[in-house]
C-alpha cells in the first residue's frame, strides 16, 4: 500500500477505537481515540508514565490492545499476520525510539540501509535510498564510521535516517530529543519539520518538552533551490497542520490547537506548560557550565 494510494482514497492515515490495554491487570491506555489525518502532526505529551510510549508502540503493532480497534489507513492491525506487520513497518511506518537503537557493529551505511535489506531491495536501490537519507540529514560523507566514532547529535540523525529510509508516509517520533542539548536539539526538530513538510509525511511526536510544541506548531520547511529547505517561522495563514494530545494515567484529557492548549485550565494542561518555560531555541544555557557530564554542543553536531 503506498503513500500516494492511502491519499488519494482514505481520510486518515492511523486511527486508534476505544483502545485500552494493561499490564499485569494495571490499565495503562484506557479507552483511547483519535485520528491522524494525511499531513498532519499530532504532537503527544502528558506525564512520565502516562502512557505515550505505549500508544506509539500499539501504532506500530508492537503491541496488541486488549480491547478496542487500530486502523492503519484501511487496514486494522489486529486482523495482519506477522508478515503483513512487517511489511508495514519496513514501507509504510517508521519509528524513532527514544532508546538508542543502533547496531553498534554495524557502519553507518548498513545501520541505514538495514530495513531496505530484510525486506529484499536491490543493491541498487538501497544505495539510493541511503545516499538520499543520508544527505537530508547531514551524514553524507560519513557511510564507513561505526556509532562509536559518532557524536551524540550525530547518532541521533542516524536513527532518523534509518526510520526515514524508503520515506514512509507516517512516521513516530518516541521523544526524540530527550538527551540532546539545546542547540543539537533544535537540529533534530528542525530536521522533523523538514520531513513533515517537503516529504508530506504524517507523523505522531512524543514530547515531555513544553517548548517544543509551539516550536513544531508555529515553524515550517519551506523548498529552497541553494539550501534544499529552510525553516521559517509561518504566516498565519499557513500554519502546518498540527494537533496537541495530552495523556494523563492512560486517558487522553485533552485534544486541541496550541493556543487552546496555552489558555487551558485543565490540570494535566498546567502541570505539562509549567515544567521547563526556558526558550532553548533562542537562548541556550546550562545551569553549570563546568559540569563535566555535559558535552559540548560544538561535540554533537
Amino acid at each position: 500500500m503506498t503513500s500516494a494510494a492511502l491519499q488519494q482514497g482514505l481520510r486518515n492515515a492511523l486511527e486508534f477505537r476505544n483502545v485500552s490495554f494493561g499490564f499485569d491487570s494495571k490499565p495503562v491506555l484506557i479507552d483511547i481515540n483519535f485520528q491522524l489525518q494525511h499531513g498532519e502532526m499530532l504532537l503527544l505529551t502528558g506525564e512520565s508514565g502516562s502512557g505515550k510510549s505505549v500508544l506509539l508502540r500499539h501504532a506500530m503493532g508492537l503491541l496488541r490492545p486488549d480491547s478496542g480497534q487500530i486502523f492503519v489507513g484501511d487496514r486494522e492491525i489486529e486482523t495482519l499476520d506477522e508478515s503483513e506487520l512487517l511489511a508495514i513497518r519496513g514501507g509504510l511506518m517508521g519509528m524513532v525510539f527514544q532508546e538508542d537503537s543502533l547496531f553498534t557493529g554495524l557502519s553507518v551505511y548498513d545501520n541505514a540501509a538495514y530495513r531496505l535489506q530484510e525486506h529484499g531491495w536491490t543493491e541498487q536501490n538501497i544505495k539510493k535510498a541511503v545516499t538520499e537519507v543520508l544527505r537530508f540529514v547531514g551524514l553524507e560523507g560519513e557511510e564507513e564510521k561505526l556509532p562509536e566514532q559518532l557524536s551524540g547529535g550525530m547518532k541521533r540523525r542516524l536513527e532518523i535516517a534509518r526510520a526515514l529510509i524508503g520515506w514512509p508516509s507516517i512516521m513516530l517520533f518516541d521523544e526524540p530529543t530527550m538527551s540532546l542539548d539545546p542547540i543539537v536539539a533544535v537540529l533534530v526538530l528542525d530536521l522533523i519539520i523538514r520531513a513533515r513538510d517537503i516529504n508530506k509525511i504524517s507523523s505522531i511526536y512524543v514530547t515531555k518538552k513544553p517548548l517544543e510544541i509551539p516550536y513544531l506548531t508555529n515553524f515550517i520547511a519551506l523548498e529552497s533551490g541553494k539550501e534544499g529547505a529552510v525553516i521559517c517561522e509561518a504566516p498565519t495563514d499557513k500554519l502546518p497542520k498540527t494537533r496537541i494530545v495530552v495523556l494523563e494515567s492512560g486517558k487522553i484529557s485533552f485534544t486541541g490547537s496550541l493556543p487552546e492548549f496555552e489558555s487551558c485550565d485543565l490540570p494535566s494542561v498546567k502541570r505539562m506548560l509549567s515544567l521547563d518555560m526556558h526558550n532553548h531555541s533562542a537562548d541556550p544555557y546550562f545551569a553549570d557550565p563546568w559540569d563535566k557530564a555535559r558535552r559540548a554542543a560544538e561535540r554533537l553536531l
